[in-house]
C-alpha cells in the first residue's frame, strides 16, 4: 500500500512538472511568435537601400535563404545519422559479448552528441556564430526555441540512460523519462516553426514538404514512446517489445537523413 501510494505522488508530481513545462513552453512559444520592434542590421540595411539596389537585396536574400537551407538540411542529416546509431546499438546491445558491455552507453551518448550538436549549432544568428544574443533569439524566434526546446530533451534524456545503464539510477520513475521525452518531442514536431522555406520562389510547396516530413518525424516519435514506454511494463511480451522499439528509432534516423526542403 505505502510504495503503490509513493508510486502515485511520483507520477503526480511529474505530471504536474509537465504541465508546467508545457504552459511555460507554449507561453513563451507565443511571445516569440509576436513582431519583433528591435531593429536589425539586416533592417537598417534595406531603409538604407535606394530602388537600384533592390535586385541587389534580392539577390543577397537567395543567398541567404540558400545558405540556411543548406545549414537546415546539415542539422537533419547529422542527426539523422546520430539516432540511426542509437538504434543500431540497442538492437545487438544483447547479443554483445561481456568484453564488450560498456557499448551499453553507446546509444545514450549518440542522443547526448545530437543534443549537444543542435544546442551549439543550430540557428546560427545567435552568438557566438551571429550577432543576436540567446535572450533576444529565443524570446522572439519561436523556431529557435523549439530547436532549443529539442536539444534539451535529447541531453536529458541522454543523460538519465547513461545513469541507468551505470545502475546509478535506479528509481522507477527514470524508465519513463525516454518514452516521456518522446511523446513531447513529438508533440512539439506537430507545431513546429520552420521559417527557411518561405524564401524560396515555390514556398507554398516547400513548407507543404517541410510540414509532411515533420509530421513524419512526429509519428515515428510516437511509435517510439509507445513502444518504449510498453517495453518497460513487466509482461508476457517484455523481451519483444524490447526488440522492436529500436525500430522506429532507426526509422526517424533514416526520415532524418532523407530530409530535404
Amino acid at each position: 500500500m505505502i510504495m503503490n501510494s509513493d508510486r502515485e505522488r511520483c507520477f503526480v508530481c511529474i505530471g504536474r512538472l509537465l504541465c508546467l513545462c508545457a504552459i511555460v513552453f507554449l507561453s513563451i512559444s507565443v511571445w516569440a511568435q509576436s513582431p519583433s520592434t528591435e531593429p536589425t542590421p539586416h533592417d537598417h540595411q534595406h531603409m538604407a537601400m535606394g530602388a537600384d539596389d533592390a535586385g541587389q537585396a534580392n539577390e543577397h536574400d537567395r543567398a541567404e535563404a540558400l545558405t540556411s537551407k543548406k545549414e537546415s538540411e546539415f542539422n537533419h542529416h547529422l542527426a539523422g545519422i546520430f539516432v540511426i546509431l542509437a538504434g543500431l546499438f540497442v538492437l545487438v546491445e544483447n547479443s554483445l559479448p561481456q568484453k564488450w558491455s560498456s557499448l551499453r552507453y553507446a546509444w545514450p551518448l549518440c542522443f547526448l552528441l545530437a543534443g549537444l550538436f543542435l544546442l551549439v549549432f543550430s540557428d546560427t544568428e545567435l552568438w557566438p556564430f551571429g550577432p543576436q544574443s540567446w535572450w533576444y533569439g529565443l524570446t522572439h524566434n519561436a523556431e529557435d526555441l523549439q530547436h532549443k526546446g529539442f536539444a534539451v530533451i535529447l541531453l536529458a534524456l541522454g543523460g538519465v540512460e547513461i545513469q541507468r545503464a551505470r545502475g546509478v539510477l535506479k528509481s522507477q520513475w527514470a524508465r519513463w523519462v525516454f518514452p516521456v521525452a518522446a511523446f513531447c518531442g513529438s508533440v512539439m514536431l506537430l507545431f513546429h516553426e520552420h521559417h527557411p522555406g518561405m524564401h524560396a520562389a515555390d514556398h507554398m510547396a516547400v513548407m507543404a514538404r517541410v510540414q509532411a516530413e515533420h509530421l513524419n518525424f512526429a509519428v515515428a516519435g510516437f511509435g517510439i514512446g509507445l513502444l518504449k514506454g510498453l517495453s518497460e511494463i513487466p509482461s508476457r511480451w517484455q523481451i519483444l517489445l524490447a526488440k522492436l522499439w529500436p525500430l522506429p528509432v532507426i526509422a526517424l534516423g533514416v526520415l532524418l537523413l532523407l530530409y530535404g526542403e
